[in-house]
């Protein structure tokens, strides 16, 4: 659960997070949606401790599997004040969370040593990914540099997911992806949460794929969540399409 508490953020007179209170369920798929300068990745990045807050903290309650953290001490922990939040998240932001002089493979691989996760390991958990990799990622020799925008999107969310973590935060995980993929991308987020119950967020400016697998959306008009909407079976489309329709008229 991760719960936000009198956050605010400014950039000069330019109010990027004005959030009161805010709780994040265990087990959402919670999809951020709003206009640019909204305030969707100031937010994410005040909730990895990319970017401290004003005011006001955030903080995150760990998983019950005790797997999922280092110690057995406080069951939630502010990101400001502790790393132990790290054990059970995955996040992707943009291509600086990527080591790019290296291939994808030796990123993985990278990846897989500094948690203790035999290679072997590594290689079966890249299984599911496949499809959405196309065929361009893996066994091409090319360093993640060099790879397309889309390629690159592509492996820094298999980077998030790979470790099986408990709580997924994603930036933007459409962007740049070509049709097939965006569709593959969402049996992926669905099909994980629902396997492992984890907690998911995602930004998103696609309207329609957040609408397809958010169970709950937050919408963000100038740091503030105005409207925090239930979504099952797509209920909050028809208030966020007025929404978004006025907002371009206006």
């Amino acid at each position: 659960m991760i719960t936000i508490s009198n956050i605010k953020k400014a950039f000069g007179k330019t109010i990027a997070s004005d959030i009161p209170s805010f709780v994040v369920n265990d087990g959402d798929i919670l999809g951020l949606v709003g206009n640019n300068g909204a305030g969707k990745t100031t937010l994410f990045r005040m909730i990895l401790d990319l970017l401290k807050p004003d005011e006001g903290q955030v903080t995150i309650t760990r998983p019950s599997d005790s797997r999922f953290s280092r110690s057995e001490k406080a069951e939630t922990v502010n990101p400001t004040e502790s790393e132990e939040w790290k054990d059970w998240t995955g996040a992707y932001i943009d291509d600086s969370f990527l080591v790019d002089f290296l291939t994808p493979e030796e990123f993985f691989a990278f990846l897989g040593k500094i948690n203790n996760i035999p290679q072997e390991e590594i290689d079966e958990r890249l299984k599911p990914f496949e499809r959405l990799a196309g065929g361009e990622i893996f066994g091409q020799k090319k360093l993640i540099r060099n790879l397309s925008a889309g390629n690159k999107q592509k492996v820094g969310i298999m980077s998030a997911l790979i470790l099986r973590p408990r709580l997924v935060i994603l930036d933007e995980p459409f962007n740049f992806l070509d049709p097939s993929s965006q569709n593959i991308l969402k049996h992926i987020l669905t099909d994980y949460n629902r396997e492992t119950g984890a907690t998911v967020l995602i930004s998103s400016h696609n309207l329609a794929h957040t609408i397809d697998i958010s169970t709950r959306i937050a919408l963000l008009e100038k740091g503030q969540i105005i409207r925090d909407l239930p979504n099952a079976e797509g209920s909050a489309r028809q208030e966020l399409e007025t929404y978004f329709e006025t907002a371009a008229e206006s």
